[in-house]
């Protein structure tokens, strides 16, 4: 059975609260869809040495996972998963993972991004089983998180 959209988005919103306080509303997009796409491909395409996103071996959202906890986990994600994805797809746009700035430091940092991760890690978000070439799941994801930010800002109602 595909995952739901409604899914989808619970896992979304459950991100941005992991996220809120650290940094403005409209970075949050930047982490939570991050993980999101790493999740997405990490099932669609680890370990398929044809697939249209080429996952290195040891950069999916397992190996993501197993990061939860670590003291560096931040610096662990820039290095062991998100940089090796870019260069493996010619890719940039992330955010850094060990921003202090956004996520806090020491303990702080090594809880949100651990808290972050595990919103995602829920086996019922399996998109292996999604086949449906013509759904842009992240596509969707990013105009999910769009749509709810623009209702909630002071700016876009007027008042700003």
């Amino acid at each position: 059975m595909a995952v739901k959209k409604s899914d989808i988005y619970r896992r979304i919103w459950q991100g941005c609260d992991v996220l809120r306080g650290g940094m403005d509303a409209s970075q949050y997009k930047n982490y939570v869809l991050s993980i999101l796409f790493v999740k997405y491909v990490s099932d669609k395409y680890a370990g398929q040495p044809y697939g249209a996103i080429k996952v290195p071996q040891g950069s999916s959202f397992v190996n993501m996972v197993s990061l939860k906890g670590g003291t560096d986990i931040g610096d662990q994600i820039n290095k062991k998963i998100i940089a090796p994805l870019a260069a493996a797809n010619k890719l940039s746009g992330f955010p850094d993972f060990d921003d202090s700035g956004k996520l806090g430091s020491g303990k702080q940092k090594q809880d949100t991004l651990t808290n972050l991760i595990a919103v995602f890690e829920d086996p019922a978000l399996d998109f292996t089983r999604n086949r449906a070439d013509g759904d842009d799941i992240l596509g969707d994801a990013y105009e999910y998180l769009m749509r709810h930010f623009a209702t909630e800002s002071p700016f876009e109602n007027g008042q700003g």
